[in-house]
Parts: structure tokens; C-alpha cells; sequence
């Protein structure tokens, strides 16, 4: 039986945090699914999922938390793979950045008890123009009985200033 494992990490960007997470993680019979990491400021995060054997996730995990030596905080937390129930949706939205974009659509979304899968976020000057375009991509968990219609239209009051793309097409 093997269990799954989330890790969450930060610290100073540098060569070979991958390597030796990866290598960390193979050497203790664990199975790399899925990550997400970047560098932000001058700091290197990421999220992982991986599945490990019981038999060798108390190991796993200590030889993950050696890391904070290194200067890397690893947290790990263990989970279940669960099966959203609803439609899955892609969200995008473009606008001037200005403060409490984020907060504004996390509130509407959260008014219609749609969860937020993935969030990406940047900043970026728009074209032909020094201002600044605050855009994010989205991949939502919609409940079955909400109509698209309404959240569509809930997104779209948020302002006149953004521009909300709700795709239609269901990811697997």
C-alpha cells in the first residue's frame, strides 16, 4: 500500500534543489507525480506530489526535513486523491493591475462555492503602453448545480476594467 505525500519548499535559488529533491525522493523508493515550482524574488518554491510505500515514508520524510541544513524548508503533509465532483473550468483574466484584483474574484468564486484548482498570476507591461497588465489563469472546480450562466455573469460585475474569459470546454 503506498500513501500520497505533498511537499511545499522555499528557499535562496539555487543550482540543484531539483536534483537533490528528486534524488532524495528516488533514493527512498518514492514516486515523483506531479510539481509546480518557480522562482520568485530571489527564492526558488515549488509543490509536489509524490506516493511512497509505507514502509518507507517515515524515512522519506526525515530525509526530507534534513533538508532545512541545506536552507530549504520542505513541509510535507500526507493526503488522499479525492474525486471532484462538477465540471472543471479554465479561467482567465486580463486587466490593469491595480490592487485587489485577486481578492475580488477569489470572493465572488467563493460566494458560489467554486474551488480554485490552480492560480497563476503576473504582471506584465501591456503593449504599446508603460502600464502594468495584472493577468491570472484559473483551473476551477465548478458544483454541478451552479449554471455557468450565473457564474459568468457574477465574474463579469467585478468591473468594467477586466476582461473575464470563462472557458466552457470540461478538462479530464
Amino acid at each position: 500500500m503506498s500513501q500520497h505525500l505533498v511537499l511545499s519548499f522555499i528557499g535562496e535559488d539555487r543550482p540543484g534543489i531539483v536534483e537533490r529533491l528528486s534524488d532524495t525522493i528516488s533514493r527512498h523508493h518514492g514516486n515523483w507525480q506531479e510539481s509546480r515550482m518557480a522562482h520568485l524574488a530571489d527564492k526558488f518554491a515549488g509543490i509536489l506530489t509524490l506516493t511512497v510505500s509505507l514502509e518507507h515514508q517515515e524515512a522519506l520524510i526525515k530525509a526530507l526535513q534534513n533538508f532545512e541544513q541545506l536552507g530549504l524548508h520542505v513541509t510535507v503533509e500526507t493526503a488522499n486523491q479525492s474525486v471532484a465532483d462538477g465540471s472543471t473550468l479554465s479561467l482567465s483574466v486580463v486587466g490593469n493591475d491595480r490592487p485587489g484584483i485577486v481578492k475580488e474574484v477569489s470572493q465572488v468564486l467563493y460566494s458560489l462555492m467554486v474551488n480554485v484548482k490552480e492560480l497563476t498570476t503576473s504582471c506584465e507591461p501591456a503593449p504599446m503602453s508603460s502600464d502594468m497588465l495584472f493577468k491570472t489563469e484559473m483551473i476551477l472546480a465548478v458544483p454541478k448545480d451552479l449554471p455557468l450562466s450565473e457564474l459568468e455573469v457574477a465574474l463579469e460585475n467585478i468591473s468594467s476594467d477586466l476582461i473575464v474569459e470563462l472557458s466552457v470546454n470540461q478538462f479530464a
